[in-house]
């Protein structure tokens, strides 16, 4: 039981990792062709991102891998119930990826035209539609008592399911444009952070109209009542909100970044607290849910798998700090001259 409710929380935590860390990245891409207004600007934009993207995705494929070998009843269920929605966003993960390496390879507009609608499609998507899934399982799925879909991917795009897919993309939205103004200097960094600023009230907005709707549309308020120091999470939340704006009026960006971060985070237990011991709820009947403990592995695999992250996750962590390190500084347009850039 004990080894279940842990590794719930772990598979919780590796998908607000890779939120947080991945989520500036499909902010960024999103804003790409409102920020981007010359070619010099589009190109600081990719080298923003360039040297960090695809490590901040080795978080999702560490959740994936969580999922398979901890849950595997979950996984299994999730990538078939789930599957056109997951197809989708990996096309659009990959199509974001070649879009990076492809658009610098001809000098010509329309070639990079193309390539820079790829990107935001490739950023836009897949943020709305992990919001999209992720409200659909806090909702529940129609699953059967054999783990059995009963819906089309048009079932999923359902009122709460977008007012999900919408907060995630300005959860992003706003994480990305405050990493922009870290990382950039002159008009852009201006204009990323004016961004941050507007957007801020509108994610206040979207993220009201997901508690209020999450209270009507879900059962996930239920543990929170039942254990009312969970609310403390959510009051966390709501200040690191906040704490956007008041640092942004400060113009100290990397704090701003920083409750962003954790307002991500913190978003994302929201819904991994509300659920527990649910992973798959199901909507037909409550008896057909996927939980923790009917759904995982044997306990001798995951304490196995325990010992292996112990070990292992403080070595990505590193890896990703000493890289995030390496790359601090601001990315100017001296920066483009250098044969590696983008």
């Amino acid at each position: 039981m004990a080894l279940q409710t842990i590794w719930f929380f772990l598979w919780g935590l590796l998908w607000a990792l890779f939120f947080m860390t991945d989520g500036f990245d499909f902010g960024i891409g999103t804003l790409y062709p409102f920020l981007g207004k010359r070619d010099e600007d589009k190109r600081i934009m990719i080298n923003v991102l360039g040297p960090l993207w695809d490590g901040n995705e080795v978080w999702l494929i560490t959740a994936g891998g969580v999922t398979f070998a901890a849950f595997p009843m979950v996984y299994a269920v999730m990538f078939s119930s789930l599957y056109s929605a997951l197809m989708l966003i990996l096309f659009a993960l990959i199509l974001r990826g070649v879009s990076f390496e492809f658009r610098g390879k001809v000098d010509d507009p329309r070639w990079r035209k193309i390539w820079d609608t790829c990107i935001f499609i490739g950023s836009f998507f897949p943020a709305l539609l992990f919001g999209v899934a992720f409200a659909n399982i806090f909702q529940g799925i129609p699953i059967d008592e054999n783990g059995l879909y009963h819906g089309t991917l048009f079932t999923l795009l359902n009122p709460y399911g977008l007012v999900g897919g919408v907060l995630f993309v300005f959860l992003f939205l706003v994480h990305g444009a405050l990493w922009l103004a870290i990382k950039t200097e002159g008009e852009l960094h201006h204009r990323a952070a004016r961004t941050a600023n507007f957007l801020w009230p509108v994610l206040v907005c979207v993220a009201v109209v997901f508690l209020i709707t999450s209270k009507f549309s879900t059962r996930l308020y239920d543990n929170y009542f039942a254990h009312p120091i969970f609310f403390v999470e959510i009051v966390i939340t709501v200040l690191a909100l906040l704490g956007i704006k008041f640092f942004l009026r400060k113009q100290a960006y990397f704090k701003a970044w920083f409750s962003s971060a954790l307002t991500i985070v913190g978003s994302t237990f929201f819904g991994i607290i509300g659920l527990y011991p649910a992973m798959l709820p199901s909507n037909l009947n409550p008896k057909f849910s996927l939980t923790a403990h009917n759904a995982s592995s044997s306990p001798l695999t995951l304490k196995i798998m325990l010992i292996v992250v112990i070990m292992f996750i403080p070595v990505v962590i590193g890896y990703q700090l000493w890289a995030y390190n390496l790359f601090k500084g601001k990315v100017t347009k001296e920066d483009l001259a250098y044969e590696e850039a983008y």
